[in-house]
C-alpha cells in the first residue's frame, strides 16, 4: 500500500478520529492509495499512543491540562510542538513520509515542517483551519505582541507550505493577500461530513428530559464560541418569557467548560441546560436527532465573520433548522436553513429561537433545505476530489 505516496498530518487541536474533518482527509488519502499516518494529542476515550486504524497509522502524545490564557495557551503549544518534533522523528523511522500535511492551531507546526523540508526534502501542505490572529484578538481584545507573532508565525506558516488548502474564500483571501500564496496553489476543501455515515438516527425522547422541546449546541466551548450569550438567552426565556418546556443541550468541551457551569448556576437555569461534554458519535447522532432546533451562538467579530464553523454543517446534514448571529461565512454556508440574530444580542437570540419553536412548518421548510444544500454542494463527496487535486500539486503531479 501507499503507491500514491507517504503522509504524515499532523493535528494539535482535537484526536484522531474525533476531529472529523482530519479523519475524513486522512481516510480518504487511505482509499486513494496513500500509505497514511497521523500524530495527534490524547483525549479521554482516545489514549492509546500508538494504534492502525482502518489502515491508518494514528501516534498520540500527552497534553497539559486546557488553561484559558495567554501563559496556558503558551504552555500548550511549546509541549506540543516539542512531542510533535519527537513523534515525527518517530513515524519517519517507522513509517516514512514524502509529505507533511500541519493543521493548525498553533501556527507553530511550521517549525516541524520546515525541518523536514530543509533536510529530508519532503512537500508540505497547509491545512487553514483557523485565523489565529483573529481569534487572538477575538479572546484577548487586544493587539499586542503575541498577536504581531501570530501574525509573523502565519507568514512563516503559508511561505513553508508548497500548497495552502483552506476551508472558505475568507481563508483563501487570507492565504492569497496575507499568505502571498499563488491562486493556483490554494484550494478550498470545505468540511462537509460525509452523509453516508453522519445522518438522522430514531430520535430518543429521554433526552428532552420531560419537556415538550429540544434545543441543542455542540462544539467547543471556549471564548468566541459565544456561550454564554446562549446562557443568557436561556435565562431570557425562561425566567423572562416563562417558557419551561425546552430543554437545551450543549454538547463538547473546551477551556470555557467549568466556567460555563459555574455562569450556569449563577443565572439559575441549571434544571433547564444539560453539560454532556464529549460524547462517543452514536450519542451524538441520537442527540442531535432529537432536536427541534439546533444553536449557533459565536460572537460576532473578525475572527468567526470569516471562520466556517463544523457545526453548521453537521446541523444542515442532520436537517435541522439553526439559530445564529448574522456572521458572513455562517450565512454563506446556511443560507434559508438558519435565522440571524443581531450580532452579540441574546435577547434577540432567545426570541429567534421561540420564533422556530412556534413555527413546526417553518423548521421543516428549513430543514430541507440544510439538506439539500449539503447534498447538492457541501458534503464530503463533493470536497474529497479537492483535496486530492490540491495533493496532486504538492506532489507536482
Amino acid at each position: 500500500m501507499g503507491s500514491a505516496g507517504k503522509v504524515l498530518i499532523i493535528v494539535e487541536n482535537l484526536p484522531v478520529p474525533f476531529d472529523r474533518r482530519v479523519w475524513l482527509e486522512s481516510t480518504t488519502l487511505r482509499q486513494a492509495g496513500y500509505h497514511v499516518s497521523v500524530i495527534c494529542p490524547k483525549d479521554k476515550g482516545f489514549e492509546e499512543s500508538y494504534e492502525v486504524i482502518d489502515g491508518i497509522h494514528v501516534y498520540r502524545h500527552p497534553m497539559p491540562p486546557e488553561i484559558s490564557s495567554v501563559y496556558g495557551y503558551l504552555r500548550e503549544y511549546f509541549w506540543a510542538v516539542v512531542w510533535e518534533f519527537r513523534l515525527a522523528h518517530r513515524v519517519w523511522k517507522e513509517q516514512g513520509f514524502d509529505l507533511i500535511h500541519i493543521c493548525n492551531p498553533p501556527d507553530l507546526l511550521f517549525l516541524v515542517a520546515a525541518w523536514f523540508k530543509l533536510w529530508r526534502r519532503v512537500r508540505v501542505i497547509f491545512d487553514h483551519h483557523d485565523i489565529n490572529p483573529e481569534m487572538y484578538e477575538a479572546k484577548y481584545a487586544r493587539r499586542d505582541i503575541f498577536y504581531y507573532g501570530l501574525r509573523w508565525a502565519e507568514r512563516l506558516t503559508f511561505a513553508t507550505a508548497n500548497v495552502s488548502i483552506c476551508t472558505n474564500e475568507s481563508y483563501r483571501e487570507v492565504a492569497l493577500v496575507r499568505g502571498r500564496k499563488k491562486p493556483e496553489d490554494v484550494f478550498v476543501v470545505r468540511s462537509g461530513p460525509n452523509l453516508e455515515r453522519f445522518r438522522l438516527v430514531p430520535p430518543n425522547p429521554v433526552y428532552r428530559r420531560g419537556r415538550k422541546y429540544l434545543v441543542g449546541y455542540v462544539g467547543v466551548m471556549g471564548e468566541p464560541e459565544g456561550i454564554d450569550y446562549l446562557l443568557e438567552a436561556v435565562k431570557y426565556i425562561v425566567r423572562e418569557q416563562g417558557r419551561q418546556d425546552i430543554q437545551f443541550m450543549l454538547i463538547g468541551s473546551g477551556p470555557m467548560f467549568d466556567q460555563l457551569q459555574v455562569l450556569n448556576e449563577k443565572l439559575g437555569i441549571t434544571e433547564f441546560v444539560e453539560f454532556t461534554g464529549r460524547i462517543p458519535n452514536d450519542e451524538l447522532l441520537a442527540r442531535l436527532s432529537t432536536c427541534d432546533v439546533c444553536v449557533n451562538p459565536d460572537r460576532k467579530n473578525p475572527y468567526n465573520d470569516r471562520s466556517t464553523m463544523n457545526k453548521i454543517m453537521e446541523y444542515m446534514a442532520l436537517g435541522k433548522p439553526i439559530v445564529q448571529f448574522d456572521l458572513l461565512e455562517g450565512r454563506r454556508s446556511a443560507e434559508g436553513a438558519s435565522v440571524y440574530a443581531r450580532g452579540n444580542d441574546p435577547v434577540d437570540f432567545g426570541d429567534k429561537i421561540l420564533e422556530l419553536l412556534a413555527d413546526p412548518d417553518r423548521r421543516k421548510q428549513m430543514g430541507e433545505e440544510g439538506q439539500r444544500r449539503m447534498e447538492d454542494k457541501l458534503e464530503w463527496r463533493h470536497q474529497a476530489p479537492k483535496l486530492l487535486e490540491a495533493y496532486k500539486k504538492a506532489f507536482g503531479k
